[in-house]
């Protein structure tokens, strides 16, 4: 594994938007940040730029961001927005100058396909993390902001979630992985998809029918990725419908359903997702899990 450098004092990080369209208002307050903390800011040519419902065409995003992952300069590389449109360049990056000089994709969301397929092909490290929009002068002293700036520097990296009475108690160790659960399913049988084996699973979704997540979860595990893990955390499931005839299950009910017949330990209720709270991840990293009593707690091993 080649891992990328922790960023320092000017060190530079890149802004592009690889998927769907985000305002130049949002990118703004985050450059200003950025700078604050003491880093360099290099803006992509689709920062602030929109075709439909895309920042750009999928030749002027993948142009975008072979041209930011190539850049010898660029120590991370920050995503402006998620939303949809990675699967659609991903095949046609060259990563050969990034594994020459890897660099923090920091993001998340969709950008969960350009971290499963990095952790897949190339056995590297990437940040889940906030994106743009979550850097602004009210947020940036904010515990789940300065996380992000720990992660991205080197910093000690320790998390905790409140208790669930859907939690598994239990204690286990390995690499972090995961991300949004609608994409982890879309990329099943893909170049791009996640090996959990021996990986404790993050998992988070928004906007979605509890069928649908009852689906995707049944994907993974007929694919035989839910028995093989060493630990299941549970983020932010926002926003979730349910159709005119109930389902019958709550979320949780509906996760916890899926892993009832494994003993690792499952932790419920962690900050992180399509929240204002979103702490970030440091995915294809040891970590160590311990769900007791008083909630989740992992923490980074270095």
């Amino acid at each position: 594994m080649s891992h990328p450098p922790y960023l320092k004092q000017g060190s530079v990080i890149g802004i592009c938007c690889p998927a769907s369209a985000v305002a130049m208002e949002k990118i703004t307050p985050a450059i200003q940040v950025l700078e604050e903390w003491g880093f360099k800011v290099k803006q992509g040519k689709t920062v602030g730029t929109s075709h439909f419902y895309f920042s750009g065409t999928d030749a002027e995003r993948l142009a975008d961001l072979q041209a930011m992952m190539n850049d010898p300069e660029v120590d991370a590389i920050l995503m402006g927005r998620g939303g949809y449109g990675m699967s659609r360049i991903i095949d046609g990056l060259d990563f050969s100058a990034f594994l020459q000089k890897p660099k923090w994709i920091c993001g998340f969301s969709d950008i969960t396909v350009l971290h499963s397929h990095l952790q897949a092909n190339y056995n590297m490290p990437c940040l889940h993390s906030p994106m743009c929009g979550a850097f602004r002068q009210e947020t940036k002293d904010a515990e789940h902001i300065r996380n992000f700036l720990a992660a991205l520097t080197g910093g000690a990296l320790s998390y905790y979630a409140p208790i669930s009475s859907y939690n598994r108690k239990g204690e286990s160790s390995g690499k972090l992985c995961g991300g949004n659960l609608s994409i982890l399913t879309h990329l099943t049988g893909s170049v791009s998809e996640a090996d959990m084996t021996d990986k404790i699973l993050f998992i988070e979704e928004i906007d979605e029918y509890l069928y649908h997540v009852d689906r995707m979860l049944l994907n993974l595990k007929r694919a035989g990725k839910l028995e093989k893990l060493k630990g299941l955390i549970v983020g932010y499931l926002t926003d979730m419908k349910d159709t005119e005839r109930p389902f019958g299950q709550k979320i949780e009910e509906i996760i916890y359903d899926k892993v009832k017949e494994y003993d690792y330990p499952v932790c419920f209720n962690f900050p992180c997702g399509h929240e204002d709270i979103n702490y970030t991840l440091s995915l294809n990293l040891q970590h160590q899990l311990t769900v007791d009593e008083n909630g989740g707690h992992l923490e980074l091993i270095r």
